[in-house]
């Protein structure tokens, strides 16, 4: 599929995540994401993905911020 299908797809509820039968994306963010990931399978010159260490290393940072209310 073209990057250039996938918004469409997505603004018609028609985008799945991981195959053609699994569960349609409802957020944009995950959306544009795919939308990179088909543009870098052809090889536009888009930035790379993120470094998953940093990204394993932020969220647990932002994990351990959570409110303390009951």
């Amino acid at each position: 599929m073209p990057a250039s299908e996938v918004m469409p797809l997505f603004k018609a509820h028609k985008l799945h995540s991981g195959s053609p039968h699994g569960p349609i994306v409802t957020n944009p963010a995950q959306a544009k994401a795919i939308q990179l990931s088909y543009a870098r399978k052809e090889g536009a010159d888009v930035p790379p993905p993120p470094d998953k260490k940093k990204r394993k290393r932020r969220m647990r940072a932002f994990a351990g911020h959570k409110s303390k209310r009951g």
